[in-house]
């Protein structure tokens, strides 16, 4: 299926650059947005805050989720008590582990049950995906965020485990499976065929959109004319 008018998987942006928000927002398949320390570091963001609560302005109140930035579950859970309270469509971005392989999932059950919206984040395996369902179990609506592409990057087809990984969140009903971190636009009719609910997106997927639908044998001649222009300007002789 390659009809994005038949797609029910929601697509996410994800990145930190306003006017690249302001401008993928635009998009009708838009239908939230993400963001994580890293992104914003190379974006050049140096306040936290002021940034996170300008992009509120501007999303028109798709969900958000802002991630914290500790290590210490105690003061990673006292930054998402805070960043929670931004706004009713902000989700709380918290990690599996800390950096010390430590679990996070007493964390995630005391937040979820006191009603904090959270988005689970850099999930890969089941055993994962178990155990953060079960703590979300008894929360208001959430994500889980499995890093399918990175799983991919590895070797290994994440179709399966992500198809697994959405019977295994039936037990919590109100947790939605994102497919995080696509290396190409496939991957979001991969996510929609399984069921998935959400697929995360940066501008350079959604660029590709256009192409949906193009009819292969025009692509391979314009693939061939670019090599034949390529090859002129560059001045070759044999």
């Amino acid at each position: 299926m390659t009809d994005l008018a038949k797609l029910k998987v929601k697509v996410f942006a994800d990145g930190a650059d306003k006017a690249g928000i302001i401008e993928i927002g635009k998009h009708p398949l838009i239908k939230g947005f993400t963001t994580n320390p890293t992104l914003m570091r190379k974006a050049g963001i140096t306040d936290y805050e002021k940034f996170s609560r300008e992009i509120l302005e501007v999303i028109g109140g798709r969900p958000i989720s802002y991630e914290v930035f500790a290590d210490d579950f105690a003061e990673m859970e006292r930054q998402a008590r805070l960043i929670a309270t931004w706004g009713k469509n902000v989700y709380v971005k918290v990690p599996v582990t800390n950096t010390k392989r430590e679990k996070a999932n007493a964390m995630v059950e005391r937040l979820a049950k006191d009603g904090i919206q959270l988005n689970v984040t850099a999930l890969m395996t089941l055993e994962q995906v178990k155990e953060v369902t079960a703590a979300l179990k008894d929360g208001p609506h959430s994500y889980i965020s499995v890093f399918a592409g990175r799983i991919a990057d590895t070797g290994l087809d994440p179709v399966p485990l992500m198809t697994d990984a959405l019977k295994i969140m039936k037990d919590a009903p109100k947790a939605e499976l994102i497919w995080a971190s696509p290396r190409e636009l496939l991957n979001i009719f991969h996510a929609d065929s399984i069921g998935c609910h959400v697929i995360t997106v940066t501008n350079d997927i959604l660029a590709k959109l256009k192409l949906v639908g193009k009819d292969l044998s025009d692509y391979s001649l314009e693939t061939v004319q670019m090599f034949h222009r390529d090859g002129e300007a560059s001045g070759f002789k044999l």
